[in-house]
């Protein structure tokens, strides 16, 4: 038995995305029963050279966007990175969902051999559509994914393994 491209990717990354929504729903929620300022928890860090709260948020949902994007050789759309309350960050995790609910398997299967260039600060990197998949876009959503909870975790916020994996 295979399991496809668009198995491996885009029903993967919507998971996360979800997962990670109601995550921020239960931040949100802690916040206001708590009555502490979301700026809080929208700034914290896990270490002072670490990306914030919001910025963990920002680059899962540009990594989901943009896999689909560039799996199906299209454009990725932009976001402008503006959001700072839970219910914007979780619209914007919303908004990400829907774009990648947009593709069918047509679009992604058959890209494992597709070259996808990325631009880096460092210089440009190329990858096979599955390279690109396996060893940059999971490991990167999920890093990302991952430091949002454990910032919300370690400021107080009851969540557990459950929240994270979400549903079956």
């Amino acid at each position: 038995m295979s399991i496809s491209m668009y198995q491996a990717s885009l029903p993967v990354l919507i998971r996360g995305l979800t997962n990670l929504k109601a995550i921020l729903g239960k931040a949100e929620a802690h916040a206001a029963g708590k009555q502490i300022e979301q700026s809080v928890f929208t700034h914290a860090r896990l270490a002072p050279d670490m990306l914030p709260l919001t910025r963990q948020i920002y680059i899962a949902s540009d990594t989901a966007k943009g896999c689909a994007a560039r799996l199906a050789n299209v454009e990725a759309p932009k976001y402008d990175d503006v959001e700072q309350t839970f219910e914007e960050l979780q619209n914007r995790l919303q908004k990400t969902i829907d774009y990648l609910k947009e593709f069918n398997a047509s679009q992604i299967d058959g890209s494992e051999a597709r070259t996808i260039t990325l631009k880096m600060r460092t210089g440009p990197i190329e990858f096979t559509g599955e390279s690109y998949l396996l060893g940059f876009v999971l490991p990167n959503f999920y890093f990302h994914v991952t430091t949002a909870y454990d910032i919300l975790r370690h400021n107080g916020v009851e969540l557990g393994k459950l929240d994270y994996l979400g549903g079956a």
